[in-house]
Order: structure tokens, then sequence, then C-alpha cells
């Protein structure tokens, strides 16, 4: 039984898919009042509790306290509600890079009772449109220096009625910050329930078409005070960094939720690449860093230039953690790398590896408050050491807006999370391979069908199929299969220029890194593209 909800505006509670088709969730151990704002606990109450001199968040050249960051987002609070009219349930998007007006945006319409819509900034307007039409996304906040894309989405949408720019730099001296300058800061805080839907994560699944997971306000801190507390066991001397961007929900917990709910602090940075993790490790002294396999392998190549011993646990997500990485890391470090998995539809990290129980190809157990098992197609419990589907279900779960597609990944009250996974006798879990055409190159998830369409696009392209490869730097490279329509011919010119296309059409990183020309693609009698050929001949 839902709560009372404080949303004035109840699409958010009324596009929640029917009760009966959410998954069973496991509540006990993570019991918070019926009304609870993720944003007050994660500032106000952190200052009542004694950290408000402590630093919370460093980058853009400077750095705040929890106190600072507190009145900052109050300021905010007001501007949102008093000047851009932003109301209790209003969906509100946010785009921008890693830094610390990212966080105080988000935490300012968490504040407000609105539900926030984290966008990678290297999105395009015909994918931004998608999230706001989907979502019918009212307002946006978006980083000055990326405002042309949501320019061009406010000019196809329907819905979206607000744009308003914030300053990402040190300067902050833009329309959102200049609306704030004069603001209070103290602003009390909407009282939300405890299952008011305060995040709408958006994840392209297999199909390309973009699907919203809708979290609560518990939800945000129950990541944290299981996965946090107990695999990470938080301090406030603790100091976070990391590459994953804040708009994707590993990002969002391992830079900003995790830190601010222990009184620990996050450096963030909004270009962090494989390379530089080491210097940033040695700089900020950090103990505790979020990022991808192939980023831990760049730290090992230059460590005999950089001093990483401030750090205490290396955290792997995005992808399976290989096990060569997995055993130089540990040999030339002596620390923990520990491997997880998470999906967008649980929030975060729901089985791992421990800092006192971790080993090479395997992703451990599941996170206190989570239950797993592998199933077979009909949901049959599998034998140990069995390939199968994973099947997860705890404090958080899977709700997709206007339940769609929910019954595919909610069956019989799990969650399937669309990996394939084998469990030993000891219960840890070991990683096979994804279910479905999810690419995953260097920690970001690619949908197969979206690139299609890109190269679709062109005009030059008749036919294509979009398939990983295996790659040993990236983990998987985006392969992409194309056949020519006639008067065009293959060409190292024309690969670039497909390439070039792509990157202009959608986000960048999932434009395709090897393009293969071919006569024809492998189908079946009713026409359908055979993927798996084109996989198996690599």
């Amino acid at each position: 039984m839902l709560r009372p909800s404080a949303h004035t505006d109840t699409f958010a509670r009324d596009s929640l898919p029917a009760s009966d088709k959410w998954p069973e969730l496991l509540l006990d151990g993570f019991q918070y009042p019926d009304r609870l704002n993720a944003a007050a606990e994660l500032c106000d109450g952190m200052v009542r509790k004694g950290f408000g001199d402590y630093i919370a968040l460093v980058g853009s050249e400077r750095q705040r306290t929890y106190r600072e960051l507190t009145n900052w987002t109050c300021q905010l609070a007001h501007a949102l509600v008093d000047d851009l009219g932003v109301r209790p349930g209003n969906r509100v998007l946010i785009r921008s890079a890693n830094n610390p007006a990212f966080v105080a945006c988000w935490l300012a319409v968490t504040r407000i009772g609105a539900v926030a819509v984290n966008t990678m900034p290297m999105l395009r307007s015909t994918e931004l449109v998608k999230y706001v039409e989907k979502a019918e996304i009212s307002h946006a906040l978006c980083d000055s220096r990326l405002m042309d894309e949501l320019v061009a989405c406010q000019e196809q949408s329907s819905y979206l009625t607000s744009v308003v720019d914030f300053d990402g730099t040190a300067l902050h001296d833009a329309e959102l910050d200049r609306l704030a300058l004069s603001k209070p800061t103290n602003f009390d805080p909407v009282l939300t329930s405890q299952d008011d839907v305060a995040l709408l994560a958006f994840t392209s699944g297999s199909t390309g078409e973009p699907k919203a997971t809708m979290h609560f306000h518990r939800d945000l801190l129950s990541i944290a005070d299981g996965y946090a507390r107990e695999v990470l066991a938080v301090t406030p001397n603790d100091v976070f960094i990391g590459s994953p961007p804040l708009a994707f929900t590993f990002g969002l917990g391992g830079l900003a939720i995790f830190p601010l709910r222990f009184g620990s602090r996050a450096v963030l940075l909004e270009s962090a690449p494989p390379p530089m993790i080491g210097e940033i490790i040695e700089k900020h002294r950090a103990t505790i860093c979020f990022t991808a396999p192939t980023a831990y392998r760049s730290v090992l190549q230059s460590l005999h230039q950089q001093d990483i011993s401030s750090l205490r646990i290396a955290v792997s997500a995005g992808e399976t953690l290989p096990a060569p990485i997995y055993e130089e890391w540990i040999d030339k470090t002596g620390k923990p790398i520990l491997d997880g998995i998470g999906t967008t539809e649980l929030l975060h990290i729901f089985i791992s590896n421990r800092i006192d129980d971790h080993r090479g190809s395997c992703t451990g157990k599941p996170v206190s408050g989570y239950e797993a098992k592998v199933v077979d197609l009909e949901g049959n419990t599998v034998p140990p050491d069995t390939t199968g589907r994973l099947a997860v279900r705890g404090p958080t779960g899977c709700r997709y807006l206007r339940g769609d597609r929910q019954d595919e990944y909610v069956q019989n009250g799990w969650n399937i999370t669309g990996d394939a996974f084998s469990m030993d006798e000891s219960g840890y879990l070991h990683f096979a391979a994804r279910n479905d055409d999810m690419i995953i190159s260097s920690g970001y998830n690619v949908a197969g069908p979206e690139v299609e369409a890109a190269l679709l696009s062109h005009y030059a392209v008749a036919e294509c199929a979009v398939v990983g490869v295996p790659d040993e730097a990236r983990g998987s490279i985006i392969q992409a299969h194309v056949v020519l329509d006639e008067g065009h011919q293959p060409s190292e010119s024309m690969a670039q220029e497909l390439q070039d296309h792509v990157k202009a059409t959608i986000a960048p990183y999932k434009y395709p890194r090897s393009l293969v020309f071919a006569d024809s693609l492998p189908k079946t009698a009713t026409g359908k593209i055979q993927r798996f050929q084109l996989r198996a001949a690599k």
C-alpha cells in the first residue's frame, strides 16, 4: 500500500506499473519514516549530525562544506519554486558533466519534491526529446556550455516549456545562479512520502527505445545503507573519485549518494579518462575509486609514476572484471578490487565481492537485503555451476514508467536482469554473458538497434546490423556490418563518413569503431537479420 503522496503533479504516481506487476520488495532492515525527503537527509541531516564543516564536494576549482552545500541547494530550491514555478511531482531534466553544480541542482530538485531526470551531456536533441516526451518533462536545467542540443530539443517538444542554464564552472554566473544568489539559505524540504518517486533513470535496454525506471526517496538511501555501508564500510575519512557520469545511477550512487550519506568527500571531475585515474587518486589522496576495468588497466601501466597508497578500495563495475586485470591488480597493489553488478532498474550494485572475500572471475554474493538465484526459461532454479538467467529481489526493484515492458523484467516477483550467470555450490555468482543485444563497451551500455537506426538515416546505407565484438582494451567494441545502396562503393573515406554521421546523430561514444562492408546480411526465411552469425564469424 502506497503512502499518501506529496506530489501535486500526480504524473509519476499515476504512471507506476500496477502493483501486482512489481517485484517482491524485501524491506527488512531498511526502515524509514513515512515522510522522507532524500535530499534533506543528505544535506540538513548531515549538518545536524555534526558534519557541517566537513568538506562535501570538491570540483570546479573549489570545495564546499556540507553547510555550504545545504545553503546552496536551499537557494536553488527557492529559485526553482519562486521564479520557475516548479511544483512537487514535476519532472525536471538536468544536463551536465560531473561537477558540484550538477549535484546541487539534483539535490534542489529532490528537495522541492520534484522528480529528477539526470541525462548524459553527450546526448543529442533527438535522444533528449524521447526522454522529454515519455516523461512529460516541463522544466530543464542545463550547464550553459551544453545548451545547444537542449534548445533544439525544446523546439521539437510539446512538453518542455522552461529551459534554464546554470554555470558548472567556478564562476557560477548563469541565469539559475543569478536567480538563486539573492535567495534565503533556508528552504523547508517538501515532506515527500518515502515511496514518492524521486528519480526517473532512463535505460535503453536491448531495443534502443528508452525506458524510464522509477525510484523512490527510500531507494536513494537504501543503496547507501546497504551496499555502501556493508561492502564499502564508508567512513567520514573516505574520499571518493571515479569516472562514471552522475547521469548514470552507478555514478550518482558512487559519487554523490554514498559519500554524502556518511559525511565523506566526493571529488567531481568533468573529465576522468582512464590514463588519468592514477594521477587523480594521488592528487586527491582518494580512498575509494569507482570506474571500469579498462581504467584500472591504465592505472597498472603507470604505477611506477604514481602513488596510489591512499586507495582503500577499487570498485569495478559497468562490465565484468577480467581475471587477468584482477590478478595483476592484486599482485601489483595488494589492494582489494571489488567486482560487482547492478542495473538501472535496481538502481545500484546488488551483487558484489567483499573487502575480505574477493576472487577473480567471480562477481561475489548478494549485498545484504538482496537475494539472487539462477533460473531457466520457466523460472526454475538450475543446478549449481549451470548457466541460466540471473533473478534478483531486494529493497529496490524494477518499476518501469507506465509499465513499459514490465512483464519482461519482473517475473514471479523476481527481477530478471538480462544477465546470464552461474552459481557455485558455495553461493558465489559467476558472470557468463548478457542475454540481449546490449553492447557494453568501456562501461557504457549501447543498444545495437539505436546505432543501426543512426546508420540507416545516412543516404548511402541500404541495410546494416550492429553487434558487439571482443576487444582487449574496451571489453567490447561496436561493430557495424553495412550494405551500401546502389551507386556507393566501400572505401576508407565512406567508413569515416558513416562513423562521423553516427557521432553527429547520437551520442558520440555509440559510434561503430569497426565497420565491415558486406554485399548482404544473413537473414531468416522471414527476413530477420541473424546477428548471431555475424558474431560467430569473428
